[in-house]
């Protein structure tokens, strides 16, 4: 059973996303929210497995509350809703430590399978649809100021591991990290768990990121 708290601004939405939700027997509403400071109290309150996550609120806005969840340690991971026009709030929200990104008009079965997605800890989007968004942009927002911190968690990685890393930010999956680096996909997947921990990453969304951040990748360096 997954449980979900959905945040939404307008009632209607809540409703609708509730009888989606509510319509298949792995998923369980346990509250609702509709503004960024209630849905931050309420997931502490609550401790859901998954956020569901409006960006444009009242007040705190969802990407605010996306990332005083994530920054709290616990157990609750964000699953942001937004439209497609709205290019610098998905990035800002992937910043902020979403697991993922799904469009408003998405197919009920693409929602409840991000739903899942999200719940087992990894991230919503493919990788080749991140590297694609995040190319767009790239070219749109200024990058962040060199990071101590975060220059140090990548001298801490070992040569091969900032290969998988700069694998991962161009967009390749296990198999094409595998294929390219002649190994088996069991040792990709320890590589790759070993880079998200180094690096502090939850997932691969949030190590994608990272890679742009450091420089590691580029808009249009992935795979041709």
């Amino acid at each position: 059973m997954t449980t979900v708290l959905i945040v939404d601004d307008q009632p209607l939405q809540r409703y609708g996303f509730r009888i989606l939700l509510e319509s298949v027997a792995e998923t369980e509403v346990v509250g609702e929210a509709a503004h960024g400071a209630e849905a931050v109290r309420r997931a502490a309150e609550l401790r859901p497995d998954v956020v569901l996550m409006d960006v444009r609120m009242p007040g705190m806005d969802g990407i605010e509350a996306t990332r005083r969840i994530a920054e709290s340690g616990g157990r609750s991971r964000v699953l942001v809703l937004t439209t497609f026009d709205l290019d610098e709030y998905v990035h800002a929200a992937l910043r902020a430590g979403a697991s993922g990104f799904l469009l408003k008009d998405a197919r009920p079965e693409e929602l409840l399978a991000g739903i899942r997605a999200v719940a087992l800890g990894d991230a919503v989007i493919a990788p080749a649809l991140t590297r694609r968004l995040l190319d767009e942009f790239a070219q749109l927002l200024p990058r962040p100021a060199g990071d101590p911190d975060e220059d140090a968690r990548l001298n801490s990685l070992t040569d091969r591991e900032r290969e998988i890393l700069v694998a991962i930010g161009q967009g390749r999956t296990n198999g094409e990290i595998a294929a390219r680096f002649v190994l088996s996909e069991s040792t990709v997947k320890t590589h790759v768990g070993r880079v998200l921990a180094k690096i502090g990453a939850r997932d691969r969304v949030q190590a994608v990121i990272f890679a742009y951040d450091r420089g590691l990748a580029r808009p249009n360096s992935g795979a041709q």
